[in-house]
């Protein structure tokens, strides 16, 4: 990560505004609109949001599923965030950077396939939606990061991870993570939940 490295933020107060919530919140078209409307958005030095609770960073975080199986891995050292490093996660994304926003309308779309297209490699037709948005302030990592998760429904289970930041990867059947969900970081774990709700 780049030392003056700008990330995409909303202020908290955004989210409030729009509907404060904690934990997992399923996506709706019109919460959806309301938080993520550009007008809101700025690009400020990581190194300073990173202990700023008064921002959100905005990290989408996509989820690979085929079928009844979902992708996951283990978060290896050489990630930037430290604080998750040896977590399991089901979530594929990063920070939205302010190199996304040149020569396009849409920086946070521009930077979660960046971000995706860097972290996995997928070989097959899939189908996109969104899933929701996870704010957990209970953690100095979730209190400063605002989650935007979105489902790619996957045609064969044909992903692979690009990066050595996504270890031991692979799919499996989503009652086996629900199972083990203890060795998951919080987002992956609200995620897992709302799957086994529906």
């Amino acid at each position: 990560m780049p030392a003056d490295e700008r990330v995409l933020v909303i202020p908290t107060s955004h989210l409030t505004k729009a509907g404060a919530f904690t934990g997992f919140r399923p996506a709706d078209e019109t919460f959806r609109a309301a938080l993520l409307d550009p007008a809101a958005f700025s690009f400020r030095p990581r190194s300073e949001v990173e202990t700023d609770p008064s921002f959100l960073q905005l990290i989408p975080y996509v989820v690979l599923r085929c079928g009844g199986d979902v992708f996951h891995y283990r978060r290896g050292t050489s990630g930037t965030e430290a604080r998750l490093a040896a977590l399991r996660s089901v979530g594929v994304g990063g920070h939205i950077s302010e190199a996304d926003a040149a020569g396009g309308d849409d920086p946070y779309r521009t930077g979660m396939l960046r971000e995706l297209t860097e972290e996995v490699e997928i070989g097959c037709d899939y189908a996109e939606r969104p899933l929701g948005f996870i704010h957990d302030p209970s953690t100095p990592v979730g209190e400063v990061h605002l989650g935007v998760a979105h489902v790619f429904e996957l045609a064969a289970p044909a992903a692979r991870p690009r990066e050595s930041a996504l270890a031991d990867a692979g799919f499996a059947p989503l009652a086996t993570l629900l199972a083990d969900c203890d060795r998951f970081e919080t987002w992956s774990r609200f995620v897992l939940a709302e799957f086994g709700r529906v």
